[in-house]
């Protein structure tokens, strides 16, 4: 919605002798302009910002590695879990289980 709003804009202001260069200049310096606004009001506009969001992005990273690894675990268990009394099943009927009280 936006860009069909500057791209009239751009049109209107070339029809009334504006020049495309100059126009796309303009266009160009607001973005920047409320780029920098944005990243302000994120707290995202000092030195230190590359930084931080580096470090975010590692932790983020470690938390999906933790995340995944903690899945698999959990899969893993259940799944001996699930073969354990499969095996303690087969040993009940088959009157393994018998044989080793007796």
């Amino acid at each position: 919605m936006g860009t069909d709003m500057i791209a009239r804009l751009v049109e209107q202001a070339e029809a009334e002798g504006a020049s495309l260069v100059t126009l796309r200049a303009l266009a160009e310096e607001a973005s920047e302009i409320g780029a920098e606004r944005a990243m302000e009001r994120l707290g995202l506009a000092d030195a230190a910002a590359r930084a931080d969001i580096g470090e975010l992005r590692q932790l983020l990273g470690a938390w999906r590695d933790a995340k995944r690894t903690a899945r698999n675990e959990v899969i893993g268990w259940a799944i001996r879990i699930a073969l354990a009394l499969l095996l303690l099943g087969l040993a009940v009927k088959t009157g393994l289980i018998g044989l080793a009280r007796g």
